[in-house]
Order: structure tokens, then C-alpha cells, then sequence
């Protein structure tokens, strides 16, 4: 058994049925922000499981069908645009990740979350910081919620395709950074992540 799969069994024994989340997409300049919860099925063990920073896009893309296939129960959610530019990225990530719990049929006992920032919930949340490198659940949110939004970026890329998005998923590149200088923003950008780059024309 893997050391992040140890973990959970350990969490498990202690606080019964428990889910992992996380978030992605808080730094690019575009696009929604997503995150998952999922509460793995300690009989059904997915191999693999890390940090999906850690992971090729490939590895990803097959665990993301496996996480879905095996675990015991998952949520994906998003917070929009709107959303991140009205009450800001880190409430608009909060709210993405209590959507992705209060999605669940399953009802956790505890919410395990990435970092070291939680969203309110009814239920017990703690912050496990470096977590998808820690706990299998939270692994697998990672990989779930990085994979979702990736595959939105690819289909908003289809909308928009002089900036790149395929590439780039909407991060800070250089090519993105000077594709905004020169076309202007679209509307998937988030306005207040462009202040800067304005700034520095």
C-alpha cells in the first residue's frame, strides 16, 4: 500500500467516511475555477495516485476515467468568472470546493481540503497543506478537478483560438501575456488579472 493510500486508511479508522478536495485553476488569467471531492473506495485501491503537478496530461487522462469508475463517491463544481472577479479567486476557489462537497451523495464525516485555507462547511474541514502529495482522496480531487478544467480550456480554445488557450490553459504565459497586448481581452478573461499587465504596457 502506498504511503498517501496509509494515510487515509489512518484518517478512515479515526473519523470514518472522509472525502479529498481541491482546486484548480487559480492562477491563470482565464477561464473558471474548478474543484472536486471524492471519497475514495478503500476495496477498490487505484494505483498511481499523486499530486497531479507530479503526473504527465497522459497519466492524468487515465487515472481521471479511473477515479471515476472506482471511487466511492465524487463531485466536480466550478466557480465562474463572474463569480472570481465579484467576491475574488480565493472566495471564488472556496466556493467551487463547498459546491464539490455539498454535491456528494455520500455525506462525509470529515472534508479533507488542499492547502491551508478551508470553505465553511457543517461538517469538519481540515487543511492538509502539500496535501495531494499526502492523502490518496486529495490526490485524486487534484486530478480530477486539474483534468475538468483542462478539457474546458481545450473547448473554449475552439472558441477563441488566437490566444492559444490549448497551450497554455489560460496561465500567465509570455505568448499569452502578449496575445492580450495586442488582441485584447476576450470574454472568458478574468478583468482583474489583466490590471497588471496593462499596468506594464
Amino acid at each position: 500500500m502506498s504511503p498517501l493510500w496509509e494515510y487515509d486508511e489512518a484518517v478512515r479508522n479515526s473519523s470514518g467516511i472522509f472525502c479529498g478536495v481541491d482546486e484548480a485553476g487559480r492562477g491563470p488569467l482565464a477561464g473558471d475555477v474548478y474543484a472536486a471531492a471524492v471519497i475514495l473506495d478503500p476495496e477498490n485501491m487505484i494505483e498511481g495516485l499523486n499530486d497531479s503537478k507530479k503526473l504527465s496530461e497522459k497519466k492524468r487522462e487515465a487515472l481521471y476515467d479511473e477515479i471515476i469508475e472506482k471511487s466511492a463517491d465524487y463531485c466536480i463544481a466550478k466557480a465562474t468568472i463572474a463569480e472570481i472577479e465579484e467576491i475574488n479567486i480565493l472566495n471564488a476557489a472556496m466556493l467551487a470546493m463547498k459546491r464539490a462537497v455539498l454535491g456528494l451523495e455520500m455525506k462525509p464525516q470529515l472534508v479533507l481540503v488542499d492547502g491551508n485555507r478551508t470553505p465553511e462547511l457543517l461538517c469538519p474541514v481540515q487543511s492538509v497543506v502539500k496535501g495531494d502529495g499526502v492523502s490518496a482522496s486529495i490526490a485524486a480531487a487534484s486530478i480530477l478537478a486539474k483534468v475538468a478544467r483542462d478539457r474546458y480550456m481545450l473547448e473554449e480554445a475552439e472558441k477563441y483560438p488566437e490566444y492559444g488557450f490549448e497551450k497554455h490553459k489560460g496561465y500567465g504565459t509570455k505568448l499569452h501575456r502578449e496575445k492580450i497586448l495586442e488582441i485584447g481581452e476576450c470574454p472568458i478573461h478574468r478583468p482583474s488579472f489583466l490590471k497588471k499587465i496593462y499596468e506594464k504596457k
